[in-house]
Formats: C-alpha cells, structure tokens, sequence
C-alpha cells in the first residue's frame, strides 16, 4: 500500500467565489502534494470584488469538525486563515495547544482586498494572546503587521517600520515572522523572513500588474505545504513564494474584480508542452 501524502488541516471560511479562504487552501495544498483536510470556521456572502458578509460557525462545530479528523489522521501541519469570531480563536488555540509538536502556519487574516474589515480589535486582541505563543511562522502583508503591532489608537500604525513590526510580532511569541510587501509603494516586491536572530532571508520578486484575490491564502498554504514536505522554514518559504509568484503570474479574471491565482498553473504548463510535443511529431501530409 502507497504511502499516504503529508497532511495539512487548514482552518478557515468559506468563499464561493473559489478564489480565497477554503478554496484557496485545498487547491494550493493538493497541487503542492499533500492531503488538505478542512475545518470551516465562518461562511461568507463574496466575490472577486470584494466580501458582503461573515457568518461565523459556532465555536462548538469548530471543534468538532477539528476533533474528528484528528482523531482519525496524523496531521503534518495546521494552517490557520480566516478566524469569524472570538470564540473561534480561543476553541483553535485549545485545540493546536493539544498538538504541541505539529507546527501551525497563521495567515492573520484581517481585511479583505477591497478593505472589508474580517477582523475586530477583539479578535485581533485573542489572536495576539492565544495563537501567536504557539505559531511557527505568521505571514502578515505590511498592512496587516502594521496592525497587528499598534498599540494604541494614537500611534500612527503607517509610520511603523516594517523591522520593527517584525520584531514587535516575534515579542508576541512566533518563530517566525514574513512580512511581505506587495502593499507598499515600490517598483518590486520584497518579502522579509525575521527570527529572533534578525532577518533570516530578504527575497525581491517582479511587482505583476493587476490585484489578485487570494494571494495571502495561497502564499501562507503553500508554506505549510513544504513545511509538511519536511523542508526547513526559511527554504520553505522561498519554495512558498516562487509557487505563489507562477500562481499569480498565470492567474486568471473571470468575474469582475481582482484576478484569481492559478494554482495548477504547472498542470496547464504541462499539457501545453505535450500538446506542442505531439504536434512536432505528428506525421505530415
């Protein structure tokens, strides 16, 4: 009998657009080479625009679509995305703490594309006391470490340096801290990888045109993925990031806001090249 693949438990919402949340996580994590197994923790009313509505899950199906597939499968890694409540965090932060040898991916997930808020200051609060201590590496965008790290509402959160919001972060209790940068004002995209020591890696990648839903979901699934494969953190998330910049590259727009990742960009790739293949050899007249 075959070896089962690497197991990633993804904890996040639902959103029927296919773009980002649950959908994101099961494509990247299948198209990366392991077994995604799903705990939905909110469904929303969404498109490639922008998010109408939350309905968080109740804390107790949380933890009972969580406790099943535990029990029943050996779990690699957790990635952990969209929250939907207070409650929510506190039933994942129990049950992760239960788990203290998997490591858990956090993609702080706090606004939307367009800036629909995902994430009270409550929430953000529980998050920062609950599952930072026990995450191996968090995967803000420099607006969400921005806000993760403001202490109060005087502080000028845009002011922040991005250095120092790492270091801030890891105070929280993380391993790891990647700050990614496609938010900011520059003609390329640099994502910083910090630890306690100071920065790990600083990777520059070519800033593409358009906006893409589901960029953070796709990055923060593809590190748990090569994590679950058995790479170090810091190689990693190189391998996350190049996955995750082909994705965006081929990505796709089919409804009227952002574009869509394409996470099986390889699988197209792939059937282009036979196709070409076979048409080079194919017997003429």
């Amino acid at each position: 009998m075959l070896q089962p693949p690497p197991i990633v438990l993804s904890f996040s919402a639902n959103d029927s657009s296919g773009g980002a949340g649950i959908q994101a996580d099961t494509l990247t994590l299948a198209s990366m080479g392991c077994h995604p197994l799903s705990v939905i923790t909110a469904v929303t009313v969404q498109d490639t625009v922008g998010v109408d509505d939350v309905m968080a899950l109740d804390s107790g199906w949380v933890a009972d679509q969580a406790r099943a597939v535990l029990e029943d499968m050996p779990v690699h890694v957790f990635k952990i995305g969209m929250l939907g409540s207070v409650e929510n965090i506190a039933t994942i932060a129990e049950i992760v703490s239960d788990y203290p040898d998997i490591p858990v991916v956090l993609d702080p997930v706090l606004s939307s594309g367009r800036g629909d808020e995902l994430a009270s200051e409550d929430m953000i609060l529980a998050m920062r006391e609950l599952l930072l201590p026990q995450t191996t590496i968090i995967t803000p965008n420099s607006i969400e470490a921005r806000r993760l790290v403001q202490q109060d509402e005087v502080e000028d959160a845009d002011e922040l340096d991005l250095g120092q919001c790492g270091e801030r972060i890891l105070h929280m209790g993380c391993e790891y801290v990647l700050i990614t940068g496609a938010h900011e004002n520059t003609r390329q995209v640099t994502n910083t990888l910090y630890t306690g020591s100071g920065i790990v890696r600083s990777d520059v990648w070519q800033r593409l045109t358009g906006s893409y839903h589901g960029s953070g979901c796709t990055l923060a699934s593809a590190i748990a993925a090569t994590i679950a494969n058995g790479l170090p953190v810091s190689d990693g998330v190189y391998e996350a990031q190049e996955y995750t910049w082909q994705a965006l590259k081929s990505g796709f727009h089919p409804g009227m806001g952002q574009y869509l990742p394409d996470r099986l960009f390889w699988a197209r790739n792939e059937h282009d090249s036979t196709e070409e293949d076979e048409l080079d050899v194919a017997p003429k007249d």
